[in-house]
């Protein structure tokens, strides 16, 4: 296979969750980009506008709407996108995610519970229903969404930080299960960047954006779009040795 066919992947079939801001619309814009079909999936009927736009700009793309903090509604969403794409599909990228912030000993267990329930144990269950879906054709790509706090503990986010440390591991294992059988796992952990979960960082009137962007060697918060090139590479066959794996997409910041 030569370079060109290791990285084509036009017309595959893919569902990205968080798709319709941030990071989340960079990946599937990027996937959309190079010819794959997408479904996204948002929280709110914002979703189906931002799929209607995609198709507008001549890529196939479908919306879902669904709470992914609600088991039953995590496996709706599931069937739901999987019908759009007649009943295939070749990658997953779980790039939904919410943030709440309190010092650990005031963090209130109704919020560690959301976190947790969006932020992992969704994550484990759309991983879960794509394998059994790859399983039988013998081939998928699964992109987890991790973070820098996989490595860092961070400050005011003990839920964040649990259930990114989480997703790191579960990638890890999700990777030796089932990489012999054709389905490669591995994910993207992003540094600082322009999103709306970091609104409170980037307000240059609060002293640590300054902090933040002196550390980053490429002195820039990231965009959806520095997403692109990683999530195309570990969709592709280009990414078929690798399993595991866990990829800042941070500037540089994790070696400063």
């Amino acid at each position: 296979m030569n370079a060109q066919e290791l990285f084509d992947i036009k017309g595959k079939k893919a569902i990205v969750t968080g798709g319709t801001r941030g990071l989340g619309y960079g990946m599937a814009e990027g996937l959309m980009e190079v010819g794959c079909e997408v479904v996204i999936v948002g929280t709110s009927d914002k979703v189906f506008d931002v799929a209607g736009e995609f198709c507008g700009r001549g890529f196939v793309c479908h919306g879902v709407k669904a709470d992914l903090s609600t088991r039953e509604q995590v496996y709706q969403c599931f069937d739901a996108c999987l019908k759009e794409l007649n009943g295939d599909l070749d990658i997953l990228v779980t790039a939904h995610g919410i943030q709440r912030r309190h010092s650990a000993e005031e963090f209130p267990l109704e919020e560690w519970d959301e976190v947790l329930n969006v932020n992992l144990n969704s994550v484990f269950i759309l991983c879960q229903e794509a394998g059994k879906v790859m399983l039988k054709k013998g081939y998928g790509k699964i992109i987890n969404i991790a973070s820098m706090i996989s490595w860092f503990g961070g400050q005011t986010i003990p839920a964040y930080a649990a259930a990114k440390g989480g997703v790191t591991q579960l990638t890890k294992e999700l990777s030796n299960d089932w990489m012999a059988r054709g389905i490669n796992v591995n994910a993207i952990a992003p540094g600082y960047m322009e999103t709306a979960m970091n609104a409170a960082l980037l307000d240059p009137a609060n002293p640590r954006y300054q902090q933040i962007t002196d550390r980053i060697p490429a002195k820039r918060w990231g965009t959806g779009d520095d997403m692109k090139g990683a999530c195309i590479f570990l969709a592709s066959h280009a990414s078929d040795y690798l399993g595991g794996a866990i990829i800042p997409v941070d500037g540089g910041y994790l070696v400063k």
